[in-house]
């Protein structure tokens, strides 16, 4: 029987990385962890339709696997390292070469 934790786990990690929009993005992210990227950057990196680049980026920070920051009038998105799930798939994503 899954415990609470392993229940809240396994959905996080279904609801995050369920679809290819957002493996890219979150593989651009990891592999710049020191970069904050704009939609307008994440869209020259990955091919994504801009409608799907922001729906996948609202929920990858809704999941906290990513920041986003508030300049002005720009929003700028990062990986968040913080995050514990977010750290421990960006060693397994190094580890089987996909970072």
């Amino acid at each position: 029987m899954e415990s609470e934790r392993s229940k809240i786990v396994v959905e996080e990690v279904e609801r995050t990385i369920a679809s290819p929009g957002k493996l890219k993005i979150l593989r651009l992210l990891m592999k710049n962890p020191t970069h904050a990227f704009t939609r307008y950057e994440v869209g020259k990196k990955i091919a994504l339709s801009p409608v799907d680049i922001k729906k996948n980026l609202t929920l990858l920070v809704e999941t906290g696997w990513v920041k986003e920051t508030r300049l002005a009038h720009l929003q700028k998105y990062s990986i968040n390292l913080d995050n514990e799930l977010t750290k421990e798939f960006t060693v397994f994503f190094k580890r089987i070469g996909y970072v």
